[in-house]
């Protein structure tokens, strides 16, 4: 693994761990998107335990590159959902734009992962 690689999935991992830990924790902000969006705080509850779930993911691939992969196309998955709910509810760029962004680090972190095997 790069130094790249590694530190985008250091970098990657605290987001994740920090937006999921709020979902999962029904946290007031978290609740008011979810309610945006249209998932219940359940669901989007669901979705925290998934984000955490792929932080960890790509804190194991820093040993197990193959874990980080399968963590990070997990990860961009999640994230082109979340950009399909923001377009399809007619959502600015201001609104999808963090789903957007934090999905073309994970495809930069893809493709690292990729070119160093």
């Amino acid at each position: 693994m790069t130094i790249a690689a590694a530190i985008l999935a250091v970098l990657l991992a605290l987001v994740f761990l920090a937006l999921g830990t709020a979902k999962v924790l029904a946290l007031r902000p978290m609740r008011e998107l979810a309610a945006e969006a249209g998932f219940t705080v359940a669901a989007y509850r669901r979705i925290g335990l998934l984000e955490v779930a792929g932080a960890v993911g790509l804190l194991i691939g820093l040993f197990a590159p193959l874990i980080g992969a399968l963590a990070g196309a997990g990860l961009l998955l999640l994230l082109a959902g979340a950009l399909v709910v923001h377009l399809r509810k007619g959502d600015g760029p201001q609104k999808y734009a963090p789903a957007l962004v934090c999905g073309l680090l994970v495809a930069a972190y893809l493709v690292l992962q990729v070119l160093t095997r």
